[in-house]
């Protein structure tokens, strides 16, 4: 059995609260009351420390009062874009008014909704800066730009690929083996399809592990030592920032979403601490690899609970929403991409699905390709990926109200250790197991 237990369910609903009610949020997006307050001490309980300000707004609380009067932007990608930062300025303890509450509410509501809806959100955290990416992005190029042999000696196979390089050839696409998925491809629309891989991906995956590991633990496979590539000093500093950084975003998150969803502000993170997190850029060469058409990550789905994405230098990654559209992504400077994991559809007995999507050079990689030639630029394409997982001996189970969810006996309770290493065995980074 596992060691560690679900959250409590959420405290009953009261003060006439009703699931029905919808709650203000962006454009196209609305979800049932969380089943918690509305009045100042929920806030006061859920984000601030200290009671709720006085009717003078300090010059940081004025940035809240004015969230209130507008809804979240969009995105070229008609994906809500959600600013963290007023949520992160309220969890630090500057009190916010009675109308900055409610549209923290509100924003809450998006994220939750967001991911219900279409699996995705774009996030802006203040924390997490352009610069950083591409300081991120410039130290794995270096690392991918080695010799195919000098690379593989960071491989560890018998570890299930969880940490150091898995080399290009290895990672089979879920829709390969799964013959669910491949009726599901065959019946989209055309012009949603997805491209179809001639066999394993060829891409290059680093697997480098973020924060603490539990000190005992059933799946030791799983929350392996980190290995270090020699001749680059500046790697474990570099990975270490960024990966902190990015599992940071998707906490608040993680935290944003339970609220949304009604459920306690810490019913997932409480179940993510000392979880198998892992920074996950991968390595395409465009150089070998550049021609249009080639799958580097066939259809599939994140087995983790929140996957977030830095800008890549290189487009190519193509998203599919709840609804079946298929849509290429073009992250905004500055923002992170969030999409929905295998957990969360677990957690959410499968109210939040995960996000299907894959990466292939098409004419905008082409391009980018050229401009790279011009400027002398690596022809790597590096994804500053995260996988956010849920603790390997944690229960996995639909939590609090979405036990009653109509598709919650589709997930019934299992350690999420096992399941990851059903997962990996189904795309090749582990021996075979019956799914």
């Amino acid at each position: 059995a596992c060691t560690t237990a679900p959250p409590p369910a959420p405290p009953p609903y009261r003060g006439g609260e009703s699931l029905s009610r919808p709650v203000p949020c962006a454009p196209g997006f609305a979800v049932p009351a969380p089943a918690l307050p509305l009045s100042a001490p929920f806030l006061h309980a859920t984000f601030l420390s200290r009671p709720v300000a006085p009717p003078a707004v300090p010059p940081r609380q004025r940035n809240l009062t004015r969230l209130s009067r507008r809804r979240p932007p969009r995105s070229p990608m008609d994906l809500p874009v959600v600013d963290l930062a007023p949520f992160l300025q309220a969890a630090a303890g500057d009190a916010a008014p009675a109308e900055a509450e409610e549209a923290l509410r509100a924003l809450c509501a998006t994220v939750s909704a967001s991911l219900r809806d279409t699996g995705a959100l774009l996030v802006k955290d203040p924390r997490c800066t352009a610069a950083d990416n591409d300081r991120f992005l410039d130290v794995v190029e270096r690392y991918f730009a080695r010799s195919d042999d000098s690379k593989r000696l960071q491989e560890r196979p018998h570890l299930h690929y969880q940490v150091g390089v898995t080399p290009e050839g290895v990672e089979v696409p879920r829709s390969l083996v799964d013959k669910e998925m491949q009726d599901r491809i065959k019946s989209m629309p055309e012009e949603f399809q997805p491209a179809t891989p001639k066999g394993p991906d060829p891409k290059w995956r680093y697997m480098w592990r973020v924060g603490p590991r539990p000190s005992n633990t059933r799946f030791k496979e799983l929350n392996a030592e980190p290995v270090i590539p020699d001749g680059l000093p500046e790697w474990k500093e570099t990975m270490d920032s960024w990966g902190a950084k990015m599992i940071s975003a998707i906490e608040v998150v993680a935290e944003m979403a339970a609220i949304g969803f009604g459920l306690s502000k810490d019913a997932f993170t409480s179940l993510m601490k000392e979880g198998p997190h892992l920074l996950a850029p991968t390595g395409s060469n465009l150089l070998r690899h550049g021609s249009e058409g080639t799958v580097f990550a066939g259809f599939h789905y994140d087995l983790n609970f929140l996957t977030i994405h830095g800008r890549s230098r290189f487009p190519g990654l193509n998203i599919w929403l709840r609804n079946g559209k298929k849509m290429e992504v073009k992250v905004p400077v500055g923002c992170l991409l969030i999409q929905s994991g295998k957990q969360l559809e677990w957690l959410t007995g499968g109210e939040c699905l995960a996000g299907m999507h894959e990466v292939v050079v098409t004419k905008r990689t082409l391009e980018a390709i050229e401009l790279a030639k011009e400027q002398n630029r690596s022809l790597w394409r590096i994804s500053s990926t995260l996988f956010s997982h849920i603790a390997s001996d944690a229960t996995l189970k639909p939590l609090g109200h979405f036990a009653e969810a109509p598709n919650a006996h589709s997930y019934p309770p299992i350690c999420a250790g096992e399941y990851v290493e059903q997962e990996l065995s189904a795309i090749n980074l582990k021996g075979k197991v019956a799914l």
